[in-house]
């Protein structure tokens, strides 16, 4: 049976997510005996060997000092505080809660575009943004006390996430993307050595743990390629919906392996947060009135 682009499409999003989850939970069943300054160093390296080759295959290449753009330098950090954050928190909360705040990166991105790029956002989309956040709270559902250090460190990498997105999107360009994604994976490399001492010191790395940070980059950069022809394949309004089977992936995942059983309330915030999500990029969509044919998404760099 010939399948339909827009089913071809959902399919390689569904695709997609899955190989992000799958890598979040590889990294986080090794952040228990390795600081997460040695995870990003070691999923950097191999990284950035895989981004190399396919950069040169592709004839992406070009001299490194285009990491001295502006843009491009505050992306590459901006990713690397949402790695560090993120590896972090998933140690320290289950992975379908952080995978829910996740999804409030679209909303943030909004945000930030009426804050900085000075991008019209209507009353509509004004209200989806407040109640997506407000269903971040209830995933949190912080105490007297305040925030937890690990909901502190999925916010921030939320945000950070969100500026890395705006700082792509005023990249030149005529800079390949591949090219970026091989100059972040290389900085980010560089960062997660430079967090090691700070993070606790190098720790032993056993060949499991080896090979489990191997496969998670190898699972991340399937990922990266299976969003990219999502994006390609299907409608843009049929296909980016899909993005949240991740939540789906990151309950099972943390239900599988590490016997995390999201309580009602976080089910209930994550519903707030995929609603306001899906209406806010609907209210965009119809603004923009875009082509019914996607055009090429960028991704979150692996780090």
């Amino acid at each position: 049976m010939r399948l339909t682009k827009n089913t071809q499409g959902a399919l390689f999003m569904a695709a997609s997510m899955a190989a992000f989850c799958c890598g979040d939970a590889l990294s986080k069943t090794v952040i228990a005996t390795m600081n997460a300054g040695e995870i990003i160093f070691i999923r950097g390296l191999f990284t950035s060997f895989f981004v190399y080759l396919l950069a040169r295959k592709m004839g992406s290449l070009r001299s490194w000092k285009v990491i001295l753009q502006p843009m491009i330098a505050l992306r590459i950090a901006c990713e690397a505080i949402a790695a560090a954050t993120y590896i972090t928190a998933l140690g320290m909360m289950p992975i379908a809660n952080a995978a829910a705040i996740q999804q409030a990166v679209p909303l943030a991105v909004t945000l930030g575009a009426m804050i900085f790029l000075k991008e019209p956002v209507g009353w509509r989309r004004w209200t989806a943004i407040g109640v997506g956040f407000m269903g971040v709270l209830i995933i949190i559902r912080p105490g007297p006390e305040g925030f937890t250090t690990a909901a502190l460190l999925v916010i921030a990498c939320m945000f950070a996430t969100a500026a890395r997105d705006l700082a792509t999107r005023c990249i030149d360009k005529e800079v390949p993307s591949l090219m970026i994604t091989f100059c972040t994976a290389i900085s980010i490399s560089v960062f997660g050595a430079l967090c090691i001492v700070p993070f606790g010191g190098w720790q032993p790395v056993s060949t499991t743990s080896l090979m489990q940070i191997l496969l998670a980059s190898v699972l991340v950069l399937i990922g990266y390629q299976a969003v990219i022809l999502a994006m390609r394949t299907g409608e843009i309004s049929f296909v980016a919906p899909f993005r949240y089977l991740s939540l789906i992936w990151s309950a099972l995942l943390g239900l599988i392996i590490f016997d995390e059983v999201p309580d009602s309330w976080s089910i209930f915030g994550a519903v707030i947060v995929i609603a306001s999500g899906i209406y806010t990029f609907y209210r965009e969509s119809k603004r923009r009135g875009v082509d019914p044919v996607a055009q090429e998404s960028e991704p979150r760099v692996p780090a």
